[in-house]
């Protein structure tokens, strides 16, 4: 049964999500506004349910199952990304880079506001 009850609130809060991305014609996906959703009902109740956290866990653990079609997709399409290879590479690493400066620069605010060492 927790295992149920776990699964029914994940699967309430994508609902949510997905209602409130296509009510709002948002251009953000319906789970990333749900999990912002449980994100934020986890904060106001203080702590995760045990049955919530052994529905995650279970999850999490054949989470490596979900690469398995990205991996099949980048099998049958190689020709496609080898056409593209260099604006795919040149994105990726564009992407990762901004992403780690503002990492960086976000830690290194916060942690100035906290007092911290510079």
């Amino acid at each position: 049964m927790p295992l149920i009850m776990g699964m029914s609130v994940l699967l309430s809060c994508q609902f949510l999500g997905e209602l409130v991305a296509r009510g709002l014609i948002l251009p953000v996906p319906g789970p990333v506004i749900g999990m912002v959703i449980l994100l934020v009902g986890l904060m106001i109740r203080g702590k995760v349910p045990d049955s919530l956290r052994m529905t995650g866990e279970g999850l999490l653990r054949y989470l490596t199952l979900l690469f398995v079609p990205a991996g099949v997709g980048l099998m049958v399409h190689v020709e496609l990304i080898g056409l593209d290879l260099w604006p795919i590479l040149v994105t990726l690493v564009v992407s990762t880079a901004v992403t780690l400066g503002v990492t960086g620069w976000l830690l290194e605010r916060l942690n100035r506001r906290q007092g911290g060492r510079p």
